[in-house]
Order: C-alpha cells, then structure tokens, then sequence
C-alpha cells in the first residue's frame, strides 16, 4: 500500500526508532508516546485491523502479540506489568489502518482505559 505510514516504515521509505524485527514483525517506538514504554508492534504484510488479521493468518496474529512480549521483557515492564491494546476501527481511536499493537508500560495504567 502506497499511502499507508507503516508500510512506508516497513520498507523504510519513512524512518523510525526500531526496537526489534522479525521476518514478518516490526517493533518501534510511537512518535507520540502515552506512556514512558510505548512501542508499535505491526506485522510486515498490510491488514488494515486485529479483526482482518485474524480472518486472514491468526498465526502472524499471534507472531505479533508474541513480539509485543518480547518487546516488553526487552523494555523491562513485562514485571509488574504492561499492556498491549489493539484499536481496531475509527471509534476505538485507530488512525493508521494498518493493524499494530500498542505496548504501553512504564508507569501505572488507570482501568478503565479510554
């Protein structure tokens, strides 16, 4: 997808922080962080939301959510905690379609969120 920001990052047409790659993931840090651990983790290939990648490779679904735990044991929030969330569709707040998980931590995170 020519006009999508995350593909751009994926073949690095755009730059940004990387904190982890896999053949088919890739982990940087938010350009507008919410919290002091805040990493995107997104696979390579274009799904616009969790929903869609799920119908289409729950596999490369759960590659991604594996990642997101890397990342947070690499950032070292995984103790006492952190999260990941998927904002999936215009009403839950996602801007880029393209899906990724957020991996937030670093500090307490409040309940309800939102």
């Amino acid at each position: 997808m020519t006009d999508c920001l995350f593909c751009k990052i994926v073949s690095g047409d755009v730059p940004a922080k990387i904190v982890r790659e896999t053949g088919r993931t890739l982990a940087f840090r938010d350009i507008n962080p919410q919290a002091p651990t805040h990493v995107l983790v997104i696979p390579r290939d274009h799904h616009p939301t969790a929903a869609e990648l799920a119908v289409a490779d729950p596999s490369l679904l759960g590659e991604v959510v594996s990642e997101a735990h890397q990342v947070a044991l690499d950032e070292g929030v995984a103790e006492p905690g952190y999260r990941i969330v998927f904002n999936t569709g215009p009403q839950a707040g996602q801007t880029v379609f393209h899906v990724h998980a957020h991996v937030l931590g670093g500090r307490g995170l409040n309940w309800p969120p939102g």
